[in-house]
């Protein structure tokens, strides 16, 4: 069998990984594939990287290949490990640990670098830019102490960075040298718009403000100057002022670099055997920053490396983002210019801009705002360069009302649209591709034709259209998805039918679930052993063994994982109350395990944060010896009963809203639910211990008790509902308790409580527990499960269980059987 040649990829990013994709889909045994990438961690979407730092994501939903991926395909993945050195005459590349790999070809993936202007201060700590997840880590640590933000450039990633830290909590102010945002994508009234959506979403925006020097105080960022002499306080700085490709690695290689690495139309270099895409590259004069010039690059790449021949010839671009919410399309010639007209739509009441530039009667540019639907159709039109004179009456209507007044049916657009129309921008994908990919693999759903083409992703802004390509393309054979989604893609069953099943079969174990269910996997995924293990233990209380190795690290070292590995540590106060003796212990604990930040929380507790995970249960045995027990601050379960002084000590209290906090606390604590539950206790009308913006609240008034469910004041925000009244504490503990087993017993893994109430209606919950036979079943039920899980993890790790999640690997191996 002949040998294979290397391919060696320095970059392991979205360019370096499509790239390979690309040569594999054409011929997976051709090569021997080695990647290096400097970031500790496998492939992810960069474009992503915002819904992650506004908390819309997490960092495994925006993974593009996952470890399964890379084993797959018997891809060597070197992750944290930088090329320092290209050795073109040895054909070998050196990482900064020493390691050195040959290779036969060589493709260089090192993308960009974000640009630091050169102002004073800019070295101080809490100045960071936004271009990886470390990036983003920074920001989403800084925001949590709250404070003041200023980012400076209004480009996409300025704009995004800035909604992101508003919504984590943060004032935050755009400080932008032109006079229109994003000026690159968008005209002036756009601009307007977007600055307009911008102070509806809480971020402000300097425009025409040049920065001067950054302001520090004991080593750490406090402030931004502008050349007018205004001064910006901050407590985090952000720049996102462009980036620079990353050419370093190839000019020290001798390669031919001008603003980029120079790449002719086969993404080859000065040296044959190196090839290189992506940001890093400079094709004909042009190094492109958008993700569909690099896909185009990667396809050809893929040609030439599985000797197909092939051409990149440069690409027309188009701009289709998110930007804080808000949809913006732009392409071509935007602003239009001599020789050119405009036609114009305006819908102040919706937000919505539309601009078309048309040239000898063809489309030169658009720019779309607040509604960017039809922007691939007039992209595809202006690619073709379609005379569009015919229909320049209704052209800024978009296809589907142009098209209907032609005669066509507007359901018949999806078919009109060339296999050559891009749908998906974020992936670069066109129409033909996914009618390809369903036809080959004979695809049925959403999720097939993600997995295959990746269209519908990432941003999801282009779901609809895949979906009708869907339709199209299988015809009578074609069946929209009815009901819920599945729980995962191991399974067809929705998360009402697995709680459906395991009660009614009496399934008592995560086998006999997966094989009642026929389960497409023999162990499950990350995303449905979580969301089982939950599901058995609510129905089995006392039955079911926790599962721990289903649940994510949090709740496996009852302990909250902070960015740099250590831990908090959070000790419950059973309504907000403590004492001098816990507060000594909780002194003593930071003195001696020399915990370096102490931290009141929002909740009323104390947070110890930066504890070493070998410290954890020393810490922990220092605390429980003074009686404080686990806040469960890591975990889907009640988390704190927020109170105010009430009748006790305030001139305006009508209850004991403290008695009644602690009662709820001591009586719920411990109790596993489907996400975290927050509880609040206003001891009158004021409302000082903010109960409308709990899970679940209570009002206290003179003639009872009002209980409020469904508030949020995260990155969601809405007032409680009010779900009754009671006239005597007794019967508020019981419908609390009532109304969480409900949801214990109803709402899906991760629902949180008023997603729950939205999805099953506020007036069946209030039917539930204003039954007295009804609520009394569901308190009882509660009552049952707490004999089991009141039960403190902290000192049972203490006390020696599960003492392996605390053990190095070197020491477990030590005493393993030979």
């Amino acid at each position: 069998m002949p040998t294979k040649e290397r391919l060696v990829v320095i970059g392991n990013g979205m360019a370096g990984c499509r790239a390979v994709e690309e040569v594999l889909k054409r011929d997976p045994d051709r090569y021997e594939v080695v990647i290096f990438g400097a970031e500790p961690r496998v492939n992810y979407d960069r474009i992503m990287l915002s819904p992650v730092l506004a908390g819309e994501k997490t960092f495994e939903q925006i993974v593009i290949n996952d470890m399964a991926w890379y084993r797959a395909n018997d891809i060597t993945l070197h992750a944290g490990r930088a090329v320092v050195r290209i050795d073109r005459q040895a054909r070998k590349v050196v990482a900064e640990d020493g390691l050195e790999v040959a290779y036969d070809k060589l493709i260089l993936a090192v993308g960009s670098d974000p640009v630091r202007l050169p102002l004073p201060g800019a070295d101080l700590d809490g100045v960071v830019t936004f271009r990886d997840l470390d990036d983003v880590q920074a920001m989403t640590a800084a925001a949590e102490k709250g404070g003041a933000a200023v980012v400076i450039g209004g480009g996409l990633l300025g704009l995004e960075a800035a909604y992101g830290l508003s919504r984590r909590g943060m004032k935050a102010t755009v400080v932008h040298l032109m006079d229109v945002l994003m000026e690159r994508q968008l005209d002036e009234s756009a601009g307007y718009l977007l600055r307009e959506a911008l102070a509806a979403r809480g971020v402000e925006t300097l425009l025409e403000a040049q920065s001067e020097a950054i302001l520090g105080e004991g080593g750490r960022v406090s402030g931004l100057t502008l050349k007018d002499g205004r001064t910006i306080p901050c407590d985090l700085l952000v720049m996102a002022v462009g980036i620079r490709p990353n050419t370093r690695l190839a000019a020290e290689a001798g390669l031919n670099v001008a603003r980029g690495v120079v790449v002719d139309d086969q993404m080859r270099t000065s040296d044959p055997a190196v090839f290189a895409i992506g940001e890093c590259a400079e094709h004909r004069g042009i190094a492109y920053g958008l993700v569909a010039p690099i896909w185009e690059m990667c396809r050809t790449l893929g040609d030439v490396l599985t000797g197909r021949g092939g051409a990149y010839e440069g690409s027309l671009l188009q701009t289709r983002l998110k930007v804080s919410g808000v949809d913006v399309f732009s392409a071509g010639r935007y602003a239009g210019g001599p020789g050119c007209e405009d036609v114009v739509f305006r819908d102040a009441g919706r937000g919505v801009y539309k601009r078309v530039v048309l040239e000898n009667g063809r489309i030169a540019g658009a720019v779309l705002f607040g509604d960017a639907a039809d922007g691939g159709w007039y992209f595809d039109l202006m690619k073709r360069g379609e005379d569009v004179s015919d229909v320049r009456d209704t052209l800024i209507f978009g296809q589907q009302i142009t098209e209907a007044l032609r005669g066509v049916d507007p359901k018949q657009a999806v078919a009109a649209m060339p296999d050559s129309q891009e749908v998906c921008g974020c992936n670069g994908v066109c129409k033909g591709a996914i009618v390809q990919a369903i036809g080959e693999h004979a695809l049925t759903t959403l999720d097939g034709v993600r997995a295959h083409t990746k269209a519908s992703a990432s941003c999801g802004t282009c779901t609809p259209l895949v979906e009708k390509i869907l339709q199209l393309t299988l015809g009578d054979a074609f069946e929209a998805q009815t009901g819920p989604a599945p729980v995962c893609k191991c399974t067809h069953h929705g998360h009402d039918a697995v709680r459906r099943a395991i009660v009614e079969f009496e399934l008592k174990s995560m086998p006999a679930v997966m094989q009642a269910l026929e389960w497409t996997t023999p162990d499950g995924c990350a995303a449905c052993r979580p969301a089982l293990n939950y599901y058995l233990l609510c129905a089995w209380p006392g039955e079911y063994r926790d599962d721990k190795q289903s649940r994510f690290i949090n709740e496996r070292a009852h302990a909250n994982i902070q960015k740099d590995g250590s831990f908090s540590v959070v000790p419950r106060m059973w309504g907000g109350m403590t004492s001098a003796a816990e507060l000594r212990a909780i002194a003593d604990v930071v003195d001696k395990f020399a915990i370096p930040s102490v931290k009141v929380t929002g909740g009323q507790r104390i947070d110890l944060l930066g504890v070493s995970k070998d410290d954890l249960p020393a810490v922990w045995a220092d605390l429980n010896a003074a009686g404080l027990v686990s806040g469960h601050a890591y975990g889907k379960a009640l988390r704190t009963v927020k109170t105010c002084v009430g009748s006790e000590w305030c001139r305006f209290g009508t209850q004991d809203s403290t008695g009644l906090g602690v009662r709820l606390e001591k009586f719920m604590w411990g109790s596993w639910t489907p996400a975290k539950v927050k509880l609040g206790v206003s001891g009158c009308p004021r409302n000082c211990a903010e109960a409308t913006c709990k899970d679940i609240g209570v009002i206290c008034v003179d003639s009872g008790y009002e209980i409020h469910v469904g508030g949020a004041a995260g990155l969601h925000i809405r007032g409680a509902e009010l779900l009754t009244k009671v006239a005597t504490e007794e019967e508020a503990v019981w419908t609390i308790c009532a109304v969480t087993q409900l949801y214990r017993e109803e709402a899906w893994y991760l629902e949180r409580i008023y997603k729950w109430m939205d999805r099953v209606g506020l007036d069946r919950i209030r039917a539930a527990v204003e039954d007295p036979e009804q609520r009394r079943a569901l308190y009882d039920r509660f009552a049952y499960s707490q004999r089991f899980y009141r039960i403190d993890p902290w000192a049972e790790r203490v006390a020696g269980r599960h003492q392996d999640e605390f053990n190095p690997l070197s020491r477990r191996m030590e005493f393993e059987p030979a």
